[in-house]
């Protein structure tokens, strides 16, 4: 799964997004293909479309990502969105969330064969120890976690006021906007945004919904009746 046997177009997107790191990038979409196959963390019928759906598809998010940010991956699994970002945006301080010891032991070997300083902890993002570990991030990412209404519920309270949720979705996003905007809004987030990412780059861009984290509001004071 090297770049010598992509599409040109795939090559062109590669460069253009990885740049000068895109050999490293090659290097986790074989792991991906090999390892990631025989562990159960990538479907066989997935190999042929790693770099477009997966790889490609996750680091063109960084679009929507402040230079410098903290950012937590949440159910990051086999790395996506996290490592394609790391790889990517080297600025980031990324951390990789995720609950199943497997999948974490696979991110921590990723990571030291692609030398990749990223922080993987062991955890769900609704635990009480997680939000405290790991809350006050600048941007939360999510890909293929949870409905919207869920995921705000999960994901914003580990995000800082006025930073924001960054979930890859599909097809449908705009009806998951549509239904769920109201329990994004009780979860503490602004009216959710819908963005195209990568136009520039991929055939067929990443569907992204970013909700902003809102301020909370002060408590009323109440004085005592004279």
């Amino acid at each position: 799964m090297s770049l010598d046997g992509a599409t040109g177009t795939v090559r062109t997107a590669a460069a253009a997004v990885f740049g000068d790191r895109v050999e490293r990038a090659a290097s986790y979409v074989e792991l991906l293909a090999t390892h990631g196959v025989e562990r159960g963390l990538i479907g066989p019928r997935e190999v042929e479309r790693l770099w477009d759906r997966h790889v490609l598809n996750s680091a063109v998010i960084g679009e929507q990502i402040p230079q410098g940010a903290s950012v937590v991956d949440v159910g990051s699994g086999a790395g996506l969105p996290g490592v394609p970002l790391a790889i990517a945006r080297p600025d980031l301080a990324i951390v990789l969330l995720e609950p199943m010891a497997r999948r974490i032991d696979w991110l921590a070997e990723v990571a030291e064969k692609l030398e990749l300083p990223i922080t993987i902890v062991r955890g769900r993002a609704e635990e009480r120890s997680v939000r405290e570990q790991l809350g006050g991030a600048d941007v939360v990412t999510a890909r293929a976690v949870a409905p919207l209404a869920r995921l705000a519920g999960w994901c914003l309270p580990l995000v800082r006021p006025e930073g924001r949720l960054v979930a890859l979705k599909g097809a449908s996003a705009g009806e998951e906007i549509s239904r769920d905007r109201d329990a994004v809004r009780r979860a503490g987030g602004a009216d959710p945004e819908l963005a195209e990412c990568g136009k520039a780059v991929l055939e067929v861009p990443s569907t992204v919904v970013m909700i902003r984290r809102l301020p909370s509001k002060p408590p009323r004071f109440r004085g005592k009746r004279s």
